[in-house]
């Protein structure tokens, strides 16, 4: 009996310590159908987004093969909007799935050394929602081509979040002029319960 109970913790805590699954990408992503402009949904709050308070977007527009222009911006605390410009490379050709992004730069030069993963890891099939994350899974956003989705789309991301080893009650809603007016965990949604059954 000792022995068996040795075993089970044993086990609970190396899988506790246990690495998650690689985070998945999409199949293809056809980048002229993806550039354009996006609305942050939801997110998993970040140091660089502090002073983001409501109507995050990203634009995104090709300016040569495999760069991508990025332009963020956002509402402020005191209603001012504000803006960071970068640069994305894709760094996987096959699936244009993976890609590497910095704000880092001197002038026009910018310095993918310093730039993050941004790996689509779903997609609608008619590029109107994606999630994008990073494969340490402390990154992810929700973006969509309208400032709000139906709940019921809401609901299926996060079952898509949870079957990709995400804590869907990590991503907190954005605000956004035309969709959800305030700011709250996007798990509140829907109960625990009713995912753990679709699951």
């Amino acid at each position: 009996m000792l022995k068996s109970k040795l075993v089970f913790l044993f086990l609970l805590v190396c899988g506790g310590f246990a690495s998650a699954d690689p985070l998945t990408t999409v199949d293809h992503v056809d980048l002229t159908l993806y550039v354009g402009k996006w609305y942050e949904i939801a997110s998993i709050p970040q140091y660089f987004q502090r002073k983001c308070v409501s109507d995050t977007t990203a634009e995104y527009e090709i300016i040569g093969k495999n760069r991508v222009r990025v332009y963020n911006s956002c509402e402020t605390e005191d209603h001012r909007r504000i803006a960071s410009e970068g640069r994305a490379k894709v760094v996987d050709t096959e699936t244009n799935a993976k890609l590497k992004v910095t704000f880092a730069h001197i002038g026009d030069n910018y310095f993918y050394t310093f730039g993050g993963k941004y790996w689509i890891t779903y997609l609608d099939s008619n590029y109107r929602y994606a999630i994008v994350g990073h494969p340490n899974r402390k990154y992810g956003w929700i973006l969509s081509r309208e400032p709000s989705l139906p709940e019921s789309t809401l609901h299926m991301l996060i079952t898509e979040l949870k079957m990709r080893g995400y804590d869907a009650c990590q991503f907190m809603m954005t605000p956004q002029k035309g969709g959800y007016s305030t700011r709250g965990s996007l798990c509140d949604l829907v109960s625990v319960d009713t995912l753990e059954q679709e699951l």
